[in-house]
């Protein structure tokens, strides 16, 4: 090989070597690392990095998203429904009729008329007093004393005397009329009737007068009386011949052409209870009762049978509480009797359907039930829906109304400024809760749809809360506008519609999403407290705000823990989660945030 090759050899091997330096050279400047990668990343792409690089910011996406998924397609899977109510079968006592001794006259209105509405208080007087007449009105009446607590007001025609001689009466010559006198005496009772005609006597010692009676106005007496059916009506001669009968001693008595016969009971303050049956072709029929008592049944459409007033009252003057009674159709039950104030309270052990109020937790119901028995966990799903739902949709609404109006404010300035700055003060005046309020009230009284309300509520915050949208999105723009790619646009013949809405809003934008971030928390807390007030969400609907109400019951805060913490707890993760997304938004959107 000459000197002249052996020179050209060495050139190549140099250039070779410089080539290979070269081209490394080349590759570390082509071969990006980490921060040379972030810089040429778009600015979405860096935004998203930056937020994903904030620990809270993430922790806060995870709990809205957990949020979502909980309210939303928890409440889709859930076994039961937003409204269902639980009940339990459970064996109760529940009333079933109240007692009280009558110790107040009943009045019947009599067959010849009635009486006059002051003469009763007339009446009361003198039967305190004794007297056998009273007036009323320049009237005079007969009041005739048939037996204990038991008057008849009636006129009374002088029809002679009479002696009583060893318990036989002398001194009447109509034959049928003493002899019906006789049968009154040695029955105990003061009046009897002999053919149409009305007697009434009294006796002073061994000496007697007797007089016939007409004008028949007033029955009056303590005796309260019963049928067996509701159905059967009991007139004035039936009231009055059965309850002279229960004065006397005869076993049997007519009235209206019917047969009855007598079963008395005496008590030991002498009051006398009895019960009637109707004779017909010798076969006896429970028909009606009388007594001290008064006994009403406290459901609808129960009928208290005069048997079973008849044992009833034997238990209560027993002193008994509780007695067996056997009905009609053969279904016996056991009552049970509670004395109150004087009065006593039947009950009755019946099967019955109890909602399952504040049931404590369990695997039919993981979180219990509330005071409405409804599920705990299934409502707060269904409540989470309704509190995200109005802080979503009012925010929205707010950044739309705000975003228009600031954007125009802030491009035109001048008169356009003022007049829509003003409106936005005189929004910012506008007193908040006295307003709900208000309105809460009107729907109240408007007994408007649950939902209805709902939507209304959104309504009302988005009108509320919109101008701090509004000024946020003019300040920025009035600053943007004077900026060269502004005086570009102006310069290339762009609408003003596309200046606005094209090149300033989005420029706002990560501001109004950072602020929209940091009111759906508070906007979510402000319907809660509504909701907690009443002047929000009404039942059946719910929200976590209604939820949290059940905390105005002093013994449901201390007791039932499961009503209300859940609902509080679930209020203050997803306000953080909000206030931790607007935070990380904030710093991801700074331009000045470190790379």
């Amino acid at each position: 090989m000459n000197n002249r090759d052996h020179h050209q050899k060495r050139d190549d091997n140099h250039l070779k070597i410089e080539n290979s330096q070269t081209n490394k050279e080349n590759t570390n400047v082509t071969a990006l690392d980490d921060a040379r990668r972030v810089k040429v990343m778009s600015p979405g792409m860096l935004v998203i990095k930056r937020f994903l690089r904030n620990r809270l910011a993430v922790v806060g996406l995870i709990i809205i998203v957990a949020m979502f998924v909980f309210s939303f397609v928890g409440a889709w899977i859930s076994p039961y429904g937003e409204t269902q109510v639980f009940s339990t079968t459970e064996a109760m006592r529940n009333d079933y009729a109240g007692v009280k001794m009558n110790d107040e006259f009943q009045y019947l209105d009599g067959p010849d008329g009635t009486l006059p509405a002051i003469a009763k208080t007339t009446l009361i007087l003198a039967v305190t007093t004794g007297e056998s007449a009273f007036e009323a009105k320049d009237v005079t009446y007969n009041l005739l004393h048939e037996g204990k607590d038991f008057y008849r007001v009636a006129d009374e025609t002088p029809a002679g005397s009479f002696t009583v001689e060893d318990g036989e009466a002398s001194g009447i010559a109509d034959a049928a009329v003493s002899e019906a006198l006789n049968q009154a005496i040695t029955d105990g009772v003061s009046s009897f009737e002999v053919g149409d005609t009305s007697y009434y006597f009294t006796l002073d010692g061994t000496n007697g007068s007797l007089y016939t009676l007409s004008n028949e106005l007033q029955l009056v007496t303590k005796h309260i009386f019963a049928t067996v059916n509701a159905d059967t009506q009991l007139d004035y001669e039936f009231r009055f011949k059965a309850q002279r009968a229960m004065n006397g001693t005869a076993e049997t008595f007519e009235a209206g052409g019917n047969t009855y016969r007598i079963d008395r009971v005496e008590d030991e303050e002498g009051d006398i209870s009895a019960t009637f049956y109707l004779v017909e072709n010798g076969t006896e029929t429970e028909y009606a009762s009388a007594s001290r008592f008064s006994m009403n049944a406290v459901g609808q459409g129960v009928f208290l049978t005069p048997a079973f007033r008849e044992a009833a009252e034997t238990a209560i003057n027993d002193g008994q509480t509780e007695f067996d009674f056997t009905e009609e159709d053969g279904t016996q039950a056991t009552y049970y009797i509670e004395q109150q104030d004087g009065q006593w309270m039947i009950k009755r052990v019946t099967e019955t359907h109890v909602n399952s109020l504040y049931e404590s937790p369990s695997s039919a119901h993981i979180l219990g039930t509330d005071g409405n028995g409804m599920d705990m966990l299934t409502r707060l799903m269904y409540g989470g829906r309704i509190s995200l739902m109005v802080g979503f949709v009012v925010v929205f609404a707010e950044v739309i109304i705000g975003v228009v109006l600031g954007g125009i404010a802030g491009y035109f300035g001048g008169w356009v400024d003022n007049l829509i700055m003003r409106l936005v003060d005189i929004f910012n005046c506008i007193p908040a809760l006295p307003l709900f309020i208000i309105v809460g009230s009107i729907l109240d009284y408007m007994q408007t749809d649950p939902m209805v309300r709902v939507f209304l509520l959104m309504l009302i915050l988005s009108v509320v809360q919109w101008p701090s949208f509004a000024r946020l999105v003019r300040g920025q723009i009035l600053s943007l506008r004077e900026q060269e790619f502004m005086i570009a646009t102006e310069a290339t013949g762009i609408s003003v519609y596309r200046r606005i809405f094209i090149h300033l809003i989005p420029n706002v934008m990560p501001q109004v999403i950072v602020m929209a971030t940091m009111s759906l928390g508070s906007t979510i807390l402000f319907e809660a407290t509504l909701s907690f007030l009443g002047l929000g969400v009404k039942y059946p609907l719910a929200s976590w705000g209604y939820i949290i109400n059940a905390v105005n019951d002093v013994y449901v805060l201390t007791n039932y823990w499961f009503v209300w913490i859940p609902a509080g707890v679930l209020i203050v993760l997803t306000v953080l989660g909000f206030n931790f997304i607007g935070d990380g938004l904030r710093d991801a959107f700074d331009p000045k945030m470190k790379r």
